[in-house]
Parts: C-alpha cells; structure tokens; sequence
C-alpha cells in the first residue's frame, strides 16, 4: 500500500482498489476513483475508460458542470450547440488522507479548474461486510464552496439537453453481452426507473448485482441517472430539473450505499441486503 492507492478489503479478501493520483489528461477530468471493484467471489463490476466512454473511471464522484467547468470528463454540452470540445476541465486533487483502515478511509480533495480551488470535499469510504455472498460501499462526500461568491452545480439536462442529468456519485458497471436488468422496488427497466427517484436501484448482470441506495433524505430526492442499452451505469443526479446553488461556505452531503452481490438478486433479496446495508 503507497499514498497512490489503498485496497479496501472484507475479512482481509481484496474487494476494491481505490486510485487516489490516477495520470490521466486534462480531457478526462483527472480524479480519484475506485476499480476493479469486485463481488467477494471475484468478478469484477467496474470499468475504466472503456471505449465507449473513456471518461468514465469505475466509482466516484464526477460532475460536469460546476461553474461552467467540467468536472466529468469528455465533451460539453451547450445549450443550442450540443457536445462541444472545450478546454475547461477541472480536476480532483487527493490532498491527504485523515483515516485510513483495511476497510475504508478518510480523503480531503480540492476540485481545481483554471487555477482556482472551487470547492473543497471530505470524502468518506468503507466496505462492509454483509453475508457471504454480499457486502456493501458505503460512499459519503461533502462538498464545501471555498470561493468568496456563490457557485451552482449544473448537468447536461439543466444545460438543454432533456434526460441527461448526470452529475454527483456515479458509477460505470461492468459492461457485457447482454444489458442488464435494471429495477425498482416497484419499477422494472431503464425508461421506468431513469430520471425517477427511489429508495434504491438494482442492476443484475450475469451473476452480479449491484443495489444502490440512497442513505440520506436528501439523497434519496435525487433521480437517478440510469443507463443499461447503451453502457451499463447508475448515478444518483445533484442538478436534475435545475441547478444547485452552493453558497460560500456552504456544504452538501450525499451518501450512497451499494451492495455488491455476487448471484442474481431479485426484489425480496435486494431489499433485504438494503436493510442491513443502511443503518438508520
């Protein structure tokens, strides 16, 4: 273990490795981010900078519009325009560690663009062991505006672009033959569930299942971000029908509990792990 990554691990079995000063281009929006992640017996659920979205860098928090620079990687979208090459990509920058265990950590990053730090993030993660075939990503960021005036939080969808509010913990799964299946407590597939809040989210690929939760109230507000027919990935939206203003000195939190599960889960069995992933 070094200061450029950290295993995370479950009963001392590896489930995660998590890459604090990835060397990456601008283009990407370079950041921290969490892959492989695994199922504990081994198969994989994350992607790194596949082909068909090379931003896209397994689990973490990206969002392309904070202030007009992006901090998620690629094109960006302009209203009237449409994706456009731009040079105003942010990057996260590791700063140090508070905590770290074998099972999780502690992290201070800086969001930087153009010189200039704009927000400042306490990042909390840990692995949690559930059964023996599941356990569970307990993801917390907050985020605290650093700036002297007030910033907003924009996504492709607030810029123009209908159905496109991406932006705020993100995960790209495990990309395979056949999409997967993606559900709600009461909603099955990508048009139902996309853009819609819920309690939590499954996507089941084959011998995998991933249940994301929100564990807070405000999180638990936001739509969720869902694509299974054109890549496979889940994120939960920080700016879906407008904006969000961050004033100076002010801080948002949102937690995301993920259960990784090895096996095809069904409703019963996905809430069930959500109970005993999030505490009360």
């Amino acid at each position: 273990m070094n200061d450029d990554s950290q295993l995370l691990r479950i009963a001392g079995r590896p489930v995660a490795r998590y890459v604090t000063r990835p060397a990456l281009p601008a283009r990407l929006s370079p950041r921290p981010y969490l892959h492989p992640v695994t199922t504990l017996a081994g198969t994989a659920v994350t992607e790194l900078s596949p082909a068909d979205h090379t931003h896209h860098l397994g689990v973490g928090v990206a969002v392309p519009d904070v202030e007009g620079h992006n901090f998620w990687g690629g094109r960006t979208y302009v209203r009237d325009q449409g994706p456009t090459e731009l040079d105003n990509h942010g990057a996260q920058r590791h700063t140090g560690f508070q905590l770290r265990d074998p099972d999780g950590f502690v992290e201070e990053l800086r969001w930087m663009a153009a010189g200039t730090e704009l927000l400042r993030e306490r990042r909390t993660v840990a692995a949690v062991a559930l059964t023996d075939t599941a356990w569970a990503l307990d993801f917390t960021f907050s985020l605290t505006n650093v700036t002297a005036r007030g910033l907003s939080i924009g996504s492709p969808a607030t810029n123009g672009r209908p159905g496109a509010a991406y932006g705020g913990f993100f995960w790209r799964a495990r990309k395979e033959q056949d999409a997967p299946r993606v559900f709600t407590a009461d909603a099955e597939g990508e048009e139902a569930v996309h853009a819609r809040p819920a309690d939590w989210l499954a996507l089941a690929g084959a011998g995998w299942t991933l249940v994301l939760a929100g564990a807070t109230a405000a999180t638990r507000r936001d739509p969720w971000f869902v694509r299974t027919a054109e890549y496979p990935g889940v994120g939960s939206s920080l700016a879906h029908d407008e904006r969000l203003a961050v004033e100076a000195g002010e801080t948002l939190v949102r937690r995301v509990v993920t259960v990784v599960a090895d096996g095809t889960l069904d409703r019963s069995g996905a809430a069930a792990l959500v109970r005993k992933a999030v505490s009360p």
